[in-house]
């Protein structure tokens, strides 16, 4: 949901999984074959109605967490005053029921997420040795997250935690998939008719205690070298991997600022036409991991966030989103989140870009701006 638009998935039709370094381009085979074999009946033919899975894709290719695409039974759209229910199961049972109303939300909580594998201490010692090898000529730029763990009580309502996300940063994709929970400003992909679109994001300055402090910041940003690199190296690996799919690509001329609750970004937007017939499915596989959630080059910058990291990032930083039958969706990057195992232990990630004048300190507090998002959702 954005916007107090997108989609909501009541059930599951179909679900399919993946792992391992081929589980994008996997995924992209699996949903064409499905497509073909689904018989479609959808009078209204436009973004979002007919046949879809949300999904949800782990960061790297040795994590332990599976990747989905999850067919729900029964979908509900909202997009510019419309709405429309969609039903989906397979071919020789019953057809599921529309629910005419879902259940009341459960008992409220308020949990504390907690420092996990990585404590403040251990973040700081990895950003300087990230600097250290930067400053030898190893990598351009690396981005190192953190962790907070929690545990939910018994039966709680994920949707309390979700619905927060929605209210308090209706300008993000706010989603759950699986179990994985977030709001997310990053758009990795958005693909509609032949056209794409994407907003990068790299570069974070807190948000001011009042107008003058909040401008000030915003020039800051915009004027700072350091974030200006950082973001630099994230939108040429966009341009990279998008290259040979498109027939052209435009980018703004210069980046701008975007103003959420608590951060201002540093942000460029990049749209294109495809020429290859590539689906939205295609060009995540293409793009991930982008330098905005990796690092430059890219293969030395996960080598590094491996040995640095002490714990798996499961689908943080990865993709998440939708995807139809035509191949068109939304893919967002799974940022501002926290993963939800079914007995109620929580994980939430935050990260930051490591360039050579990155310091340690002022990282951390980065960290903790981005972690707040989940921390207040939850507690």
């Amino acid at each position: 949901m954005r916007r107090n638009q997108g989609l909501a998935g009541i059930g599951t039709a179909l679900r399919l999984e993946f792992s391992g370094a081929t589980r994008l381009t996997d995924a992209a085979t699996a949903w064409r074959e499905v497509a073909a074999a689904a018989t479609v009946s959808d009078p209204i033919e436009r973004t979002g109605t007919g046949l879809l899975a949300f999904g949800a894709f782990a960061f790297d290719a040795s994590s332990d967490q599976t990747s989905v695409l999850i067919v729900p039974q029964v979908i509900i759209g909202r997009d510019n005053g419309q709405c429309w229910v969609t039903r989906i199961w397979p071919t020789g049972t019953t057809p599921p029921e529309i629910p005419l109303a879902l259940r009341p939300l459960g008992t409220e909580y308020r949990i504390s997420l907690l420092p996990g594998a990585l404590p403040p201490a251990g973040y700081r010692d990895a950003v300087g040795e990230a600097v250290s090898r930067i400053a030898s000529g190893d990598l351009n730029k690396v981005v190192l997250a953190r962790d907070l763990v929690g545990r939910l009580p018994a039966e709680s309502d994920l949707r309390r935690a979700v619905s927060e996300l929605a209210l308090g940063y209706p300008d993000c994709w706010t989603y759950a998939v699986d179990g994985l929970v977030g709001s997310s400003p990053e758009t990795l992909i958005r693909a509609d008719h032949g056209e794409v679109n994407a907003r990068v994001l790299a570069g974070t300055v807190s948000r001011g205690s009042d107008a003058a402090s909040d401008l000030e910041a915003a020039l800051q940003l915009a004027t700072s070298a350091k974030d200006g690199d950082e973001h630099e190296f994230a939108v040429q690996s966009v341009l990279a991997s998008l290259h040979s799919h498109t027939s052209h690509l435009t980018t703004s001329e210069i980046p701008f600022t975007v103003k959420l609750p608590n951060l201002w970004h540093l942000a460029t937007d990049v749209e294109g036409t495809l020429s290859d017939g590539s689906n939205s499915l295609d060009l995540i596989a293409a793009l991930h991991p982008t330098a905005a959630v990796a690092g430059t080059p890219t293969e030395t910058a996960l080598a590094l966030i491996r040995e640095l990291e002490p714990f798996d990032r499961g689908r943080y930083a990865g993709p998440v989103g939708w995807v139809g039958a035509d191949g068109d969706g939304e893919w967002a990057i799974a940022l501002r989140c926290a993963q939800v195992s079914p007995a109620g232990a929580v994980t939430a990630y935050a990260g930051c870009g490591i360039v050579l004048d990155s310091e340690p300190e002022r990282e951390l507090a980065e960290t903790r701006m981005k972690f707040r998002p989940v921390v207040e959702a939850f507690g």
